[in-house]
């Protein structure tokens, strides 16, 4: 079988059979991949160590008919720390969730490895509820969701704080196109999401924001990724789990 080299982040694993592992990767060149690791859960064999959630490595493939086989890999950056912490491991996981749901495979974007790389190290060292949060509004807009904030989603006209957010709509909305499913949006809302919005991952900068317009934007990215995936995100479960343990 062909094989092909590249660098990617494993997404997500699963045992599988009795000894194997499935994986999902994402590469630079080649997008979401989904893969097979044959004999990864023996501890004798070489890729045991390295097939673990949010790792960056170099790894080789083999093209298969109806799945790629993982046949070897480097680990280029472990991102350990997001795995030993379980509020790390919450956040990483939702940000590996969103790509996976939303990225076909075989669809390159170097724009979402760039962002995975930014966003898993960044969340060690930062507050991991906004770095996840930047990531996730990111995302949406890198898969063609960008939310409409300066006018009316529905019908165009210029838009004026506070309003309303419309996750059917697209973004926010005047009040003569308000409807039922519409959220309250506020100016600290909009200023808070154009900063993730623009939050660069390579120099992120400061900046503070209050409890209530933290958690009204984060219900909003909630809200929106549900109807766009028409399901909510399993790891929205764990987080929930991980913040309730925390406070206990």
């Amino acid at each position: 079988m062909a094989e092909y080299q590249t660098e990617a982040i494993l997404l997500a694993a699963r045992d599988y059979g009795g000894a194997d592992r499935m994986v999902t990767l994402f590469s630079s060149e080649y997008g979401k991949i989904s893969a097979i690791a044959y004999g990864a859960r023996n501890a004798k064999n070489r890729l045991a160590g390295a097939l673990q959630p949010f790792t960056h490595m170099d790894v080789s493939l083999a093209f298969g008919k109806a799945i790629d086989t993982v046949r070897q890999c480097e680990i280029k950056q472990s991102f350990r720390e997001l795995r030993e912490d379980l509020i790390f491991m919450a956040y990483a996981s939702f940000i590996a969730e969103i790509v996976v749901e939303f990225w076909p495979e075989r669809e390159p974007e170097p724009g979402v490895f760039e962002l995975l790389l930014g966003a898993f190290a960044l969340l060690s060292r930062r507050n991991p509820r906004i770095v996840a949060l930047a990531a996730g509004w990111q995302l949406m807009a890198l898969a063609g969701f960008a939310p409409q904030l300066e006018q009316c989603a529905v019908c165009g006209d210029p838009l004026k704080t506070p309003a309303a957010f419309s996750a059917q709509a697209g973004g926010v909305v005047c009040p003569r196109c308000q409807g039922s499913d519409t959220i309250i949006f506020s100016g600290a809302n909009k200023i808070f999401l154009t900063q993730l919005l623009a939050l660069s991952w390579d120099s992120p900068g400061h900046f503070t924001v209050n409890s209530g317009v933290l958690a009204s934007t984060e219900n909003l990215l909630n809200v929106f990724l549900a109807c766009r995936m028409e399901k909510p995100l399993k790891s929205l479960a764990f987080i929930r789990l991980v913040n309730a343990s925390d406070r206990i």
